[in-house]
């Protein structure tokens, strides 16, 4: 492990323990959900319109939260895990599903292919080691919709599924159609909306700025204006 890790992990131990911060020490897996996404959509920010420093700090707080999971998960009575179990565990998925990159017990490794083929061979090799029964398992209900409605057009579309879905005037459709539309255009639907709102957002900003600057300025000139010569 790095110093730079060992040490973040030691600082949580500290935080952690007794005579650490009761703050940290109260929290669980489930009062901790909210921080991970709150963290998770802030490194999404500084990718997408922020500074490397910015994206080196959202990173770190990214971190935390496994280091922070990990720590707590050591204290299970009967089922503890830390994050070095945490880090072997995602290694060893990342060999399994890379068979064109990790040989296997022969030495044999598998011809890589396109990169489209290496992510059938990941999507297949997950079903299996998963006992996946349906391309739908596994996607998280609590994403946001307009991610969640992307990956399951996704996932249908590279099974080859033929979907007879009834088509809809409801804008709930609606936007299933934009969706698709997205994916079909390699698109990230969710990507390309957050940018369309920051763009919103900054025009909206200002145009803020030029009614108050415009507010500003009229009561000056209407006393002008109405003064005798």
């Amino acid at each position: 492990m790095s110093d730079g890790l060992t040490r973040l992990v030691e600082v949580m131990d500290r935080l952690r323990s007794p005579g650490g911060c009761p703050w940290d020490a109260e929290q669980t897996h489930e009062t901790l959900i909210k921080h991970a996404l709150e963290e998770a959509y802030e490194l999404a920010e500084a990718v997408e319109s922020g500074t490397r420093a910015d994206m080196r700090e959202e990173l770190g707080d990214v971190l935390l939260q496994v280091v922070f999971h990990s720590r707590v998960a050591q204290e299970h009575p009967s089922d503890p895990f830390d994050i070095d179990d945490v880090a072997n565990g995602v290694a060893d998925k990342l060999m399994e599903r890379h068979p064109h990159v990790f040989p296997d017990e022969s030495g044999q490794r598998a011809d890589a292919g396109s990169a489209a083929e290496v992510h059938a061979r990941w999507e297949k090799i997950k079903k299996e080691t998963k006992g996946r029964e349906s391309v739908m398992d596994g996607i998280p209900v609590d994403q946001p919709a307009l991610q969640r409605a992307q990956k399951v057009i996704s996932r249908a579309s590279k099974a080859g599924l033929q979907v007879q879905d009834e088509a809809g005037v409801d804008i709930g459709h609606q936007l299933l159609d934009l969706v698709a539309r997205a994916q079909a255009e390699g698109v990230d639907a969710e990507g390309a909306l957050r940018k369309a709102v920051r763009n919103y957002e900054a025009a909206a900003r200002e145009a803020e700025r030029e009614a108050t600057a415009a507010s500003a300025v009229t009561p000056a000139s209407a006393a002008t204006e109405g003064s005798p010569t």
